[in-house]
Formats: C-alpha cells, sequence, structure tokens
C-alpha cells in the first residue's frame, strides 16, 4: 500500500484513473506552474526535541506577514470570543462523525439543532438544515431545489448584483443539472426589477435569487417582490452573509421561500481559504426538498428530552440516484462554532457587531474620499459594512492594490473591475488603522507614479 490509511488497491486507483480520463496521479496536478512544484525534500531538521519542534514552527510562523484586512466581498473579519474553541472542544460534542445513531450521537444532534433553530430565528423562516459546506454551493443547492419543486421548470433567474463567486458556482452545478441561468441585468448598482417582472413573463422560470446585501454592498429594497415572483408560480431565494441578519430585514420578512448563503461571518476566523460553512432555511412547505441534516426534538421511553435526524430517507447519504442533494458530509463542526457564537453574543451583540462595523465603514469612506483617489460607486444607495468604491488615480489599481499587500502589510479589499475596489471595516478594524489605510493608498500611489515617471 503507498499510503497506509487509504484502502485503494493499485486496481482501484487505475479504474478511477481510467474514469477521470488521466493515466496517473500527477495528471491530476497538471495545471499546477511547475515553478510551484516543491522538488526536494522539506527544510525540517531530521531530529528535534518536541519543544525545538514547536520553536522552529513558531519561528517559521512569524516570518508570515500579518496583514490589516479590509477585503470583504464574502469573507468577514470579524472578533470571535475566546472561550468559543474551548466550549466547541468539549467531549460532549466530539461525538459520531455521521450521527445515525442518536443513542451516542446526543451531544453532536443537539448542537445542530440550536444552531437550526438560531438560524431560523435569523432568516425569518420556519426550518434550517445543517451541513452545507459554504454558500456558494448552498445557493447553488437552493436554485436546485427550486427546479426539483417546480419539476417542470428548469429556468433560473440570478441577479447580476450577486456576488460572482456565487454566480459562478450556480453555473457549474446548473451545467450538469439541466438548469437554464438567465442573469437579470442591474440598474444604477441595484437589481433592475421592471427586466425581471418581464423576464418572469415566459411562465417557464422556477426561482429568482436575489442577494441582500448585494456585491457593491448595498442593501435593496425588495418591497413587493415575492409577490410578483409568487404570482408567476416561482420560489424567491434571498442570499445574505449571516452576520448581517441580525440587523437587516431577513429574507422571511422580504417573503422569500429560501434563504441560503454564508455563516463565515459568525466570528468564524479567515484561515486562508477556509473553512467556512453554507446556511440553508426555507418555508415549512418546503421541507421535504431541503437538503443537508434536519434534526429534531423528541423524548426517549422515559420521556426524556432527546434529539433524531429526521424527515429524512437513507438513501439521501448512501444511495446517489435517490437523493435531494449529494450535500451530505457533516459540516458539523463549524455549525457548533456559529452556535456557540450565536448564543454568546446574543441579538444584542450581534447587533452591536454590525452598528460599529457600519460605523466604521462610512468612516473608512470618508477617509479614502479625502485622498482624491477614491469616490463611492453609487453615493445615494445605503450601505452597511461594506461599499464600493471608484478609483480616480492614475497608477494601475492591481499593481496599486498588490503593492500595498507586500509593502504596507493590507489587504486593501478586492478589486472587482479595473476602476472598482470593495472594501470592509469591520468591528475589529480601528479608526487609527483606517486614517492608516488612507496614507498608505496615497503614499503608495504617488511612490508608483514616481516609477513610471522614471521609466
Amino acid at each position: 500500500m503507498i499510503h497506509r490509511y487509504f484502502p485503494h488497491t493499485p486496481e482501484d486507483i487505475a479504474k478511477m484513473l481510467g474514469r477521470c480520463g488521466i493515466e496517473n496521479l500527477d495528471d491530476l496536478y497538471a495545471d499546477v506552474p511547475e515553478s510551484l512544484m516543491l522538488r526536494r525534500d522539506y527544510d525540517v531538521p531530521s531530529q528535534m526535541s518536541e519543544d525545538e519542534v514547536r520553536r522552529y514552527f513558531k519561528e517559521l510562523a512569524e516570518s508570515n506577514l500579518q496583514s490589516t484586512c479590509f477585503a470583504g466581498y464574502g469573507f468577514y473579519d470579524h472578533y470571535a470570543p475566546a472561550v468559543i474553541n474551548h466550549i466547541i472542544s468539549r467531549s460532549e460534542f466530539l461525538t459520531a462523525y455521521t450521527p445515525y445513531q442518536p443513542e451516542i450521537s446526543q451531544g453532536t444532534l443537539q448542537y445542530i439543532f440550536e444552531y437550526q433553530t438560531m438560524m431560523t430565528e435569523l432568516t425569518g423562516l420556519d426550518v434550517s438544515n445543517a451541513s452545507m459546506y459554504d454558500g456558494t454551493t448552498a445557493v447553488a443547492e437552493a436554485v436546485m431545489m427550486a427546479v426539483a419543486n417546480a419539476r417542470k421548470r428548469n429556468r433560473v433567474l440570478v441577479s447580476s448584483t450577486l456576488n460572482y463567486l456565487y454566480v459562478d458556482v450556480i453555473n457549474t452545478y446548473a451545467r450538469y443539472h439541466g438548469i437554464v441561468v438567465d442573469m437579470i441585468p442591474e440598474k444604477d448598482g441595484v437589481t433592475d426589477l421592471d427586466a425581471m417582472e418581464q423576464m418572469l413573463a415566459s411562465g417557464d422560470v422556477a426561482g429568482v435569487v436575489l442577494p441582500s446585501p448585494n456585491c457593491y454592498g448595498i442593501l435593496e429594497d425588495y418591497t413587493g417582490v415575492a409577490d410578483k415572483v409568487h404570482a408567476a408560480k416561482s420560489l424567491l431565494i434571498i442570499t445574505a452573509p449571516a452576520s448581517t441578519l441580525g440587523v437587516i430585514k431577513s429574507p422571511g420578512e422580504w417573503g422569500a421561500d429560501i434563504a441560503a448563503g454564508e455563516a463565515q461571518s459568525l466570528g468564524m476566523p479567515l484561515n486562508f481559504g477556509g473553512p467556512n460553512l453554507g446556511y440553508m432555511c426555507c418555508v415549512k412547505s418546503l421541507i421535504r426538498k431541503l437538503p443537508g441534516r434536519i434534526v429534531g426534538a423528541t423524548t426517549d421511553a422515559d420521556g426524556k428530552r432527546t434529539f433524531v435526524l429526521t424527515l429524512q430517507a437513507r438513501e439521501q447519504h448512501i444511495r446517489r440516484e435517490k437523493a435531494t442533494s449529494n450535500i451530505c458530509s457533516n459540516q458539523g463542526l463549524m455549525a457548533l462554532y456559529a452556535a456557540v457564537y450565536l448564543s454568546l453574543m446574543g441579538p444584542e451583540g450581534l447587533r452591536e457587531v454590525n452598528e460599529i462595523s457600519c460605523a466604521r465603514t462610512h468612516y473608512m469612506v470618508r477617509k479614502l474620499e479625502e485622498t482624491g483617489l477614491f469616490e463611492p460607486m453609487f453615493p445615494e444607495r445605503p450601505y452597511l459594512c461594506e461599499v464600493a468604491m471608484r478609483y480616480n488615480g492614475t497608477v494601475d489599481l492591481d499593481i496599486l492594490l498588490q503593492t500595498l499587500c507586500v509593502d504596507y502589510g493590507v489587504l486593501a479589499g478586492v478589486q472587482t473591475d479595473d476602476d472598482c475596489v470593495v472594501l470592509c471595516a469591520t468591528e475589529k478594524r480601528t479608526v487609527e488603522e483606517i486614517d492608516a489605510l488612507a496614507e498608505a493608498f496615497v503614499s503608495a500611489h504617488n511612490d508608483l507614479k514616481d516609477i513610471n515617471s522614471q521609466n
């Protein structure tokens, strides 16, 4: 055996490679540039004591550049109470990976139940699931759920103001499930609702996906939208970062049938790309179409309160062709993290997080405007803790952002166009850090302009 804990025989591997149309495992990484491939042994001494190993890797970690994060666009640098890591490590939560046997999985089942309860309160909908990988796949699953509910309709409308990462994953899912995705045009930074109504008139739309806030950070007004969508016999899907649901109008209040999105904003650290947590909630009438896990509360033979997996056939997990969805791996640790975060913060704490983030973001906009390099793309539109800024400088924006990252230790937003950058200031960003961000933009811009003039 090549790998001690992998059960696959050489024959098994050969069959899988043949199914993929490749000859060997190295072909799986054919798109990785040769310059990034490590062709030597790790530069780690062969013999060290445990204390020496800890010290060695601590020194390596300290050599990394610790950046101040003003990036958002779906991933947010929020404060997390230190006690969370202690609570999620308690033994009662370290039960079965897949909680099929409730008698030995009560810890796991209870925290999933509590997580579901809190997510329904946030979204204003009837029921929540668990075990969604991340926001993008959760929204894509919501699209599939809408099509499955419509049966004979396979067309979905997606707002052009939705985060492009979500759009890309929706298109990937749709391609292999025969779903037609049409983009609703945007107008002045928000969804063109008149165009949406015209597109609904075709009578073949299974669902409509709308963001709140949108990719520019704008809080869109969806008054009356649910009535129009439902009149066309379609489902309304609204996506939002979970933290913002503590203060903005919930999907349920807008009349949405499904709410799906990313829950990383509930205090989860930004660990170079994950882990994340997708959430999905829906109205009661759609509960049989809901993928993932659903935990219910009941009583045992002694009348004691207990928790069980409910409303799911075993085919959901082991027979792909019969499953509602193939999301079946347990993203339980992140659901536990979110449940502990929400229970510690409470409604008042979540509101405070958003109020401080909103105030810091508005202060950041004023400071960036003062530099003369930026202006809000949509100054009349309301935003919460994220904003799209138009760049008016004379050097390349991409190079400017790279310079700020490498030379100033600042992740200064996410570039979405040649002259547009989306920035976010959460409650962790101080006034001093925002002032330093504005100064860094000016300094880096002037340095690059001087270099360009010399060349």
